[in-house]
């Protein structure tokens, strides 16, 4: 892959596809991490002359302006980031968006509204897209992929538009694409991988994956409940896909064969009823439990403490740790224990660690770690697990050709 010093900017509209997919309450950023991430390829850019043109999605709007999801408030704190004015066209491929490009003087950056609000930039219709990909390309000179988060998708800015342009890599992609081989190609060991999140489907393609891989396993958050299902506990009206079992089993099997350690909850806080995240008051029937007594009725809310002991005590020793999905509820400060004590393991150890992206990542910045003390905060959970997979990502596969 080419990457932006392969370029020669100074001059040419240069389209780069981010991922500004940030966390909203009203018009308010509450995590600036993917804003921060991609900024320094913008200032490279801008600063060697390029007329540098922004574009995102934000959220899930239906191919059609949404005002709740649009991209006004990441132009102003980009601007803010970058330490310069940026732009900000009103659509995507309109009037707006011709007249702020056509603006541009070299070294100025703008923003495009939400590349969403067009039904051509996600629809499966090769037609459809393509015909939005072409009406991009007409903005801009070349093109650089920098959404990492999104690579994993075969949408229009992402699949379709770097086939109309000459293309590269920006400078995250570029790292982030690096970090996932030293944790395919060039794993040193041991290698622990820790799993949370709510649902076990959502992980169990890089489990299969993994089982031949990792030296370690650790489950955590909603989908621990499965696998101790899988084992013959009762887990309340904990979070449950008893779908799964049978193939959770088989996994199990599997690690035992292969002589893959896999780690679960040895004790789990819970409550009656889902805690109310937005009065984070505290919860009056919260108790820990033994993960194998789980009371009827309760639902497990984070790991226990003899767990948060358990897990960092097998991180102890890693040399390559990745990490995606928290350990509980960690936006209350009743449930947030179990994923403290997982990013307290990896920024106080010596791994080169991998948090990877999504909550994992929101979380470690809302816990207020140091990021620096982590090996890499990924930008794009749903892409780093399915890079771990073995899959084919549509954006990557786009920009190597």
């Amino acid at each position: 892959m080419q990457t932006i010093d392969d370029l020669d900017v100074a001059g040419k509209r240069v389209f780069v596809r981010a991922d500004l997919n940030v966390p909203l309450s009203g018009t308010d950023i509450t995590d600036d991490g993917r804003i921060r991430a991609v900024a320094p390829t913008i200032a490279k850019l801008a600063a060697a002359g390029a007329k540098v043109i922004v574009a995102s999605h934000l959220g899930r709007p239906k191919g059609a302006p949404d005002p709740q999801y649009s991209l006004a408030p990441v132009a102003v704190r980009l601007g803010a980031i970058l330490g310069q004015d940026v732009a900000f066209a009103t659509d995507t491929v309109g009037d707006s968006a011709a007249a702020t490009t056509a603006a541009l003087k070299d070294g100025q950056v703008a923003l495009l509204e939400n590349l969403r609000f067009n039904a051509g930039e996600t629809s499966k219709d090769d037609a459809e897209r393509g015909a939005f990909a072409d009406r991009l390309a007409a903005l801009a000179d070349l093109y650089v992929g920098d959404g990492f988060g999104a690579v994993h998708r075969k949408h229009a800015s992402v699949f379709d538009l770097p086939a109309r342009l000459p293309h590269a890599v920006g400078l995250l992609i570029a790292t982030e694409v690096g970090v996932l081989k030293r944790l395919t190609e060039q794993v040193e060991r041991p290698y622990v991988v820790v799993l949370g999140g709510s649902k076990v489907s959502d992980k169990l393609g890089v489990i299969d994956n993994l089982l031949g891989k990792a030296d370690r396993i650790l489950i955590g958050g909603g989908m621990a409940f499965t696998f101790l299902k899988a084992q013959g506990h009762d887990v309340g009206s904990s979070l449950l896909q008893e779908d799964q079992i049978p193939v959770v089993l088989e996994y199990l099997a599997r690690a035992e064969k292969n002589g893959v350690e896999f780690v679960l909850p040895v004790d789990v806080a819970v409550s009656a009823s889902f805690p109310d995240l937005k009065a984070k008051t505290p919860v009056e029937d919260f108790e820990v439990v033994a993960a194998d007594a789980m009371p009827a009725g309760k639902i497990g809310l984070d790991l226990g403490p003899a767990t948060g002991e358990l897990f960092a005590a097998k991180l102890a020793d890693a040399a390559t740790v990745f990490w995606n999905g928290p350990m509980g509820v960690f936006e209350h400060p009743d449930f947030a224990a179990g994923t403290r004590a997982v990013a307290e393991a990896l920024a106080d150890g010596d791994a080169f660690s991998v948090v990877g992206g999504g909550d994992s990542a929101a979380a470690v910045r809302i816990l207020g770690f140091d990021e620096k003390k982590f090996g890499h905060i990924s930008t794009g959970g749903g892409a780093s697990l399915e890079y771990l997979e073995g899959k084919t990502l549509p954006g990557l596969a786009a920009l190597e050709n």
